[in-house]
């Protein structure tokens, strides 16, 4: 394994570590205020998790393989939207508002965490193909997710309302299914062009 892969090993291992540490903070607060969007966010961190640990896991591997591990993580960057859209249904049916204090202060923290990993992982979103741009994907796109989730505590402080809350839970379903159609495009590619390179 060549240094860079090495450097990028170690990244992808803290950045785990990071996601999955912050899952639990985010999963008890979403529970304890009935957030749609923490929660998703929450379940969001632990994909993360697992998308930084099978990347550790896959570095060195063929480029076929690397493909194939890249379509899974396709696959997995859509259990969040799941598990967002069975949560906001049960929101829409009991539309009670969230704690707005704790939803914005939780949403910082979570801010804080993927910019973090953003930064560590910037450097290497173009090496190792779908792999590292499913991990600085999803660094990047939790961020904005997370700016939203602050913004709609600030809206349900002043009106009351679960609305903010619920349209953010929706907004970060939209966001994955767009990071999984991307890392997908990516995989696919690699694929291709694994099977070129056998033919020639």
């Amino acid at each position: 394994m060549n240094a860079k892969n090495s450097l990028l090993r170690r990244a992808v291992f803290v950045v785990a570590l990071l996601n999955f540490g912050y899952f639990f903070v985010e999963f008890s607060v979403a529970h304890s205020i009935g957030s749609v969007s923490l929660f998703a966010d929450s379940i969001d961190f632990l994909e993360d998790t697992a998308v930084n640990i099978l990347i550790f896991m896959a570095l060195g591997w063929s480029l076929h393989r690397r493909s194939m591990v890249g379509m899974a993580l396709a696959a997995i960057l859509l259990i969040p939207g799941l598990f967002t859209l069975w949560t906001a249904w049960g929101k829409f049916l009991i539309p009670l508002p969230p704690d707005a204090t704790l939803l914005s202060l939780t949403g910082s923290g979570a801010l804080v965490v993927n910019i973090i990993c953003a930064f560590v992982l910037v450097r290497y979103r173009k090496h190792s193909g779908s792999l590292t741009r499913a991990a600085f994907l999803s660094a990047r796109n939790d961020a904005f997710a997370n700016v939203a989730i602050i913004g709609a505590g600030f809206i349900t402080l002043l009106t009351l309302s679960a609305w903010p809350d619920l349209i953010v839970g929706l907004a970060i379903f939209l966001i994955n299914l767009d990071a999984a159609r991307q890392v997908y495009t990516a995989a696919s590619k690699e694929r291709a062009d694994a099977l070129e390179s056998t033919k020639a």
